[in-house]
């Protein structure tokens, strides 16, 4: 009987096994759980409640725009963003699909020149 030599590897058993490995761990990491450090934090008597008060500006399909469901010029609705404090406030915007994407940096401009941080984008699944 004669030998052949040894040449050629076969490498399907290898994919094999590195694909069971690939599904157990798959597997197991999506019942891993972020456990997080419960602290218990201390209370001071000099605590000022901070109430964040969160805005909702709208653009419907036709360029209207809406302040809170009330419908306003874009001119009232930057007077009413420049007295609200950035730090403090919540904008969430709500854009039709099918407005022009100009309302979208009109507002977004508006934002960007008082400083506001906290700003939502409100979409569908």
């Amino acid at each position: 009987m004669r030998r052949e030599p040894f040449s050629k590897m076969n490498v399907v058993p290898f994919i094999d096994i590195v694909l069971v490995l690939l599904v157990i761990v798959l597997a197991t990491a999506t019942f891993v759980t972020n456990q997080s450090i419960k602290v218990d934090i201390p209370s001071a008597s000099s605590k000022q409640s901070e109430e964040k008060k969160s805005i909702y500006i709208s653009v419907d399909k036709e360029g209207r725009y809406y302040y809170d469901k009330n419908e306003l010029p874009l001119e009232d609705i930057k007077k009413k963003l420049m007295s609200l404090d950035p730090k403090k406030d919540i904008i969430s915007l709500k854009m039709d699909k099918s407005s022009e994407f100009r309302y979208f940096v009109d507002i977004i401009d508006i934002l960007k020149t008082k400083g506001f941080e906290n700003i939502s984008i409100i979409t569908k699944k």
